[in-house]
């Protein structure tokens, strides 16, 4: 392994992962000298802190020299400045959509900013590093923050349990990492990535050492990315984690284990592709079958978004079986797989936006028929919630059908016609699961509005309502045929904004008067009419949603559909990006 060269200690080249480290500090020591009452100012001042250092990485990108080495172990070019500004403006993301999730249902909201903070430097040096010890010391960063995230609500035993089993398994894939790091070292004599090239294209794949390592490597990276078979702990985890840290295991660190998935196999490994890629096609083909056909069956809507998160994965992955092909093809595929990490950056991050909305204001429920009426509460996050599950189905006019359609054309051309069209195949049967939440949000009976059927008049009744929806959400799962307990974050039921307190239980008054679709079981709700003389839990009020929520949800939008409708300026910036990794 080189020495490091102290003639390369350019520190502006990092002046992005500064401003973030400060920052980490800033977040804690407000998080230490705020009032309670005053604490959801850290959240907006992380999210200036995130814009400026998404602003020094965009003057760095037109201003300053790339494709230059940090000491030779960290390498600053297209590819880690690109991935820089996607995990800065997940941060960002992340903060707008849980700000107040994290003042409800998290104690201490500014040490949660601070980890992911935390978190995000150390995926900006894993999209950064040139050698392997370096991109484990990042990875190590990433991972030791997702722990404590994932356990921070102390009081919910499932939060407690999911973060036991994600720090056992990922010590564990921590452990074999660094076992085929220390094989590689000794077998090569090396961990830079250009020098291990160099040595695999010189001595060949006959050191039985650099096998195992090789292979215990990618073991330990397919544990990041949620390959089968090292998907064990997504679902688990997902669920019960706080809601805005399943958003982030989901978007940023999967984004970042692919961002050195893609530089180790490129800049080490390139010499021996036609070895990994048919490995890499099989663990795609289990990868989007398992993650999708396994997502038909659950009832939990952060299970479901677990297992739609290990299929997206599998599409990426066989992105990286295209890598066989000539160097035109690999790079039009490497631009692929990161086109469609970024739209599915905007399209799952507008899914879990909507779904914290919808827990922020119903006491943290996360059951499939707990999103009964969604729609008719919230239309906006409902809507945005239903863009982002069309984009993550490969939809026309939505970014994940431009980003599928790029990447498969390019898997295409590396001759593997038979996996685009399983590809397509997991895509359609995606859709059905899709469509179930969509179905949940926009066409079952909302909660508290139940078509009475023991009358005999055909009127609607009316469920009681209390003070704590709780109650008439519990009763409307149950008759949607649907589970789906609190998840426990939170320490107590909230009223739902606008709902007047008191009950009315019993059959609604009147039959004619109501009008035209007044009632009468086989009407469906969006037909009945409101009429004055309702009683006034009938109107079904709408809920406020939080501005930080319906601001981070509008730009996810923006970003769904600008990129599936115009996706230009995207690819031509993607142009430099994979030719900066290729070495171009």
């Amino acid at each position: 392994m080189p020495a490091v060269d102290v003639t390369q200690l350019d520190y502006s080249l990092l002046i992005p992962q500064f401003i973030l480290l400060g920052l980490i500090f800033v977040a804690w020591g407000l998080d230490l000298v705020l009032p309670g009452t005053r604490k959801g100012l850290i959240g907006w001042v992380c999210i200036l802190g995130l814009l400026a250092a998404i602003g020094a990485a965009v003057l760095q990108w037109w201003l300053v020299p790339l494709r230059v080495d940090f000491a030779g172990v960290l390498r600053v070019d297209e590819f880690s400045l690109f991935f820089t500004g996607l995990f800065l403006l997940t941060a960002l993301g992340i903060m707008l959509i849980s700000m107040h999730y994290a003042d409800r249902f998290l104690p201490q909201s500014g040490e949660y900013y601070g980890l992911v903070l935390a978190g995000t430097l150390g995926m900006c040096l894993m999209a950064s590093a040139n050698e392997l010890l370096t991109a484990y010391i990042s990875l190590e960063l990433l991972s030791f923050s997702s722990y404590v995230l994932v356990a921070y609500a102390k009081t919910n035993r499932k939060s407690n349990e999911a973060g036991m089993k994600y720090i056992v398994l990922g010590a564990f894939s921590s452990a074999l990492l660094l076992y085929g790091i220390s094989y590689v070292y000794g077998a090569l004599g090396t961990t830079s990535f250009p020098q291990i090239a160099e040595n695999v294209d010189r001595l060949g794949l006959g050191n039985p050492g650099f096998g195992v390592g090789l292979c215990l490597i990618l073991a330990g990276l397919g544990f990041k990315i949620a390959a089968v078979p090292f998907h064990m702990w997504t679902p688990d985890v997902y669920e019960g984690a706080p809601t805005p840290v399943t958003a982030y295991l989901s978007v940023a660190s999967k984004a970042a284990g692919f961002a050195l998935v893609l530089r180790f196999l490129i800049v080490a490994l390139f010499p021996m592709r036609d070895v990994y890629a048919p490995l890499f096609a099989l663990i795609a083909v289990l990868t989007m079958s398992l993650g999708n056909l396994v997502a038909m069956q659950q009832k939990n809507v952060k299970r479901l978004l677990a297992y739609s998160s290990i299929a997206q994965a599998g599409y990426v992955i066989a992105g990286l079986a295209a890598l066989s092909a000539s160097a035109v093809v690999a790079e039009q595929a490497t631009r692929g797989m990161i086109l469609h990490l970024t739209g599915y950056y905007f399209a799952n991050l507008a899914v879990f936006g909507g779904f914290i909305a919808f827990q922020y204001l119903n006491g943290g429920r996360e059951g499939l028929g707990d999103l009964a009426g969604f729609a008719r509460r919230a239309p906006f996050a409902a809507l945005a919630t239903m863009c982002g599950l069309f984009s993550l189905a490969g939809m026309p006019l939505f970014a994940g059908f431009v980003t599928k359609f790029y990447l498969f054309a390019a898997i295409a051309r590396a001759g593997l016609l038979w996996l685009v069209a399983i590809a397509v195949i997991n895509s359609t049967i995606s859709l059905y699961y899709y469509l179930l939440v969509v179905y949940q949000m926009y066409v079952r009976t909302p909660p508290g509005f139940e078509p009475a059927g023991a009358d005999g008049h055909g009127h609607a009744a009316v469920a009681g309502l209390t003070p704590a929806p709780a109650l008439a959400l519990a009763t409307a799962g149950s008759a949607n045929g649907y589970g789906g307990a609190a998840n426990g974050h939170a320490a107590g039921a909230m009223p739902a904004a606008g709902q007047t307190g008191g009950g009315h239980g019993g059959d609604s008054h009147g039959g004619d008067d109501h009008g035209e679709g007044a009632g009468g079981p086989d009407i469906p709700w969006w037909k009945r009419k409101i009429t004055a003389d309702m009683p006034k839990e009938q109107s079904y009020p709408q809920f406020s949603v939080p501005f930080a929520i319906t601001l981070g949800l509008l730009i996810f939008l923006v970003g769904i559909f600008g990129l599936g409708l115009w996706p230009a300026p995207l690819i031509d910036l993607l142009q430099g990006v994979s030719a900066s990794v290729f070495g171009g």
